[in-house]
């Protein structure tokens, strides 16, 4: 008579090619590389106000030709449209568009 053959929980043996989900202490693994920050360079706050006043400002400066273009044109037909407004609802706007008051 034969004894029962152990059963196996799904774990790979020690001859198998892949390893269990995150044991890589059996394989040397190439092809992963992993970058690190030395903790030397790692003071994230360490001038960030004079960086923010010279960078920032320079950063801000180079949109200012494709925000202020359209900024000014919408600020001139704002302008305009209350002037005009204005002038419809007065005494002259009346008479000028109706003939009467």
């Amino acid at each position: 008579m034969r004894p029962t053959a152990i059963r196996s929980d799904g774990m790979p043996g020690p001859k198998t090619y892949n390893s269990w989900w995150g044991d890589t202490s059996n394989l040397k693994q190439r092809g992963i590389i992993t970058y690190t920050v030395s903790p030397f360079r790692q003071r994230g706050s360490k001038e960030i106000f004079q960086g923010w006043l010279f960078n920032g400002y320079r950063r801000i400066a180079s949109q200012v030709p494709y925000w202020i273009v359209p900024f000014a044109i919408a600020y001139g037909t704002y302008t305009w449209a209350k002037r005009y407004d204005a002038w419809q609802n007065s005494k002259a706007g009346h008479l000028a568009l109706y003939g009467s008051h």
